[in-house]
Formats: C-alpha cells, structure tokens, sequence
C-alpha cells in the first residue's frame, strides 16, 4: 500500500514540476518578463544540436541540485530553427544556437556562446541568481 502511495505521489510531483520549467519563447514573452523585474536566461537551441543537448544536461543537473535557481530565474528556451532571424536574436546579436543569454531589465548580464562547461554555466546560473536577489 505504501508503495502505491509513494507512486501515486511521486507522479503529481512530477505533473506539477513543469509549470517551473523553462517557457518556450513567443514574441513579446521576453519583454514581458523583464518589464515586470525578472532576471531571464535565454537559451537559443535546436532539437537536434548536440552542443545544445550538453548545455541542457548541464542546467538541469544544477537546477535539481539548487532549486533557487528555477525559483528566482525566469528560464526561456528560444527555438533557433524558428527565430533564428527574429528580432530578439537580431537585437541581442545571437551568432549561433547553443548560445545563452541573461538579461535583466536593460542590461545583459553574461553570455555563453557554445560553452558546455559545468563550471562555466554554473557561473552564470549564479550571476542571474545575484541579479534576482538584488532586486
């Protein structure tokens, strides 16, 4: 009987767990969020990029060990194959997919362009988590 429990609530955990995963881009989403104070993280990818794959098992390792992060962050996955010539990637001066962004309200805060190393993420998972703190 426990065991039927712990199932049946790991599974409404992991229903209710997406409503804290990143937002898939639409224009406007980004603006929105930063009028209204929050620190973005834009990830530019593709379905079928394997350094952008990397990038995502990384962010997600550090998102489950800190939940800080998806709690301050507001995390926005920009698809490149759709807005790869969109104003957003235009005006930010994206030059490839697998490239993150962190913005918040004017000002972008830090930028890695096909980096998939743990500690460099990290340091700006950390830089967006400072920024939200401070508001």
């Amino acid at each position: 009987m426990h065991r039927r429990l712990f199932l049946a609530g790991t599974a409404a955990l992991a229903l209710a767990t997406p409503a804290l995963a990143a937002e898939n881009y639409t224009p406007g989403l980004v603006k929105k969020a930063l009028a209204e104070g929050k620190v973005v993280f834009l990830d530019f990818k593709a379905s079928w990029c394997t350094t952008c794959a990397a990038q995502e098992r990384v962010i997600e390792a550090l998102k489950a060990e800190n939940p800080a992060y998806e709690q301050a962050i507001t995390f926005i996955n920009v698809d490149w194959d759709t807005y790869r010539g969109a104003e957003i990637t235009r005006a930010l001066k994206i030059p490839r997919r697998s490239t993150l962004v962190v913005l918040k309200g004017d000002r972008e805060l830090g930028r890695i362009v096909a980096g998939t190393s743990r500690a460099e993420i990290k340091a700006l998972m950390d830089t967006a988590l400072a920024a939200a703190g401070a508001s």
